[in-house]
């Protein structure tokens, strides 16, 4: 991997989003395609490729998602603040895209914090 990101990091991140709330928290409609912020404690670089399974509200199985890392939230940011990564889903991922924001119908203008914004 070189200095500036763009590799693959090995293994694979699990997130789990319950909620309505959850999934609002970790949505990131801001990002082209979408994306997802990601707990983790692992470093990540700005353009890792990441690999993620998803167990998204009541869907029966975990979604397989591949995606970028576009967002860094270090560890000791305080607040509400996670650590973890935002990911940017690739456009393979774009039926995913509007299973979340049918999830989130009405409350994508909402002023709650989430933990990216």
């Amino acid at each position: 991997m070189d200095a500036l990101g763009g590799g693959v990091r090995n293994g694979i991140l699990n997130l789990k989003l319950s909620s309505q709330e959850e999934l609002y928290a970790s949505y990131m409609p801001f990002i082209s395609n979408g994306g997802l912020f990601v707990p983790s404690k692992q470093e990540y670089l700005l353009g890792d490729e990441v690999f993620v399974l998803l167990q998204l509200m009541d869907e029966p199985e975990k979604i397989p998602i591949t995606g970028k890392v576009v967002w860094l939230s270090p560890k000791g940011l305080g607040g509400q603040r996670k650590q973890g990564i935002g990911i940017q889903l690739d456009e393979a991922n774009i039926e995913l895209l509007g299973k979340i924001e049918a999830y989130l119908a009405g409350l994508l203008q909402s002023a709650e914090h989430t933990h990216t914004m």
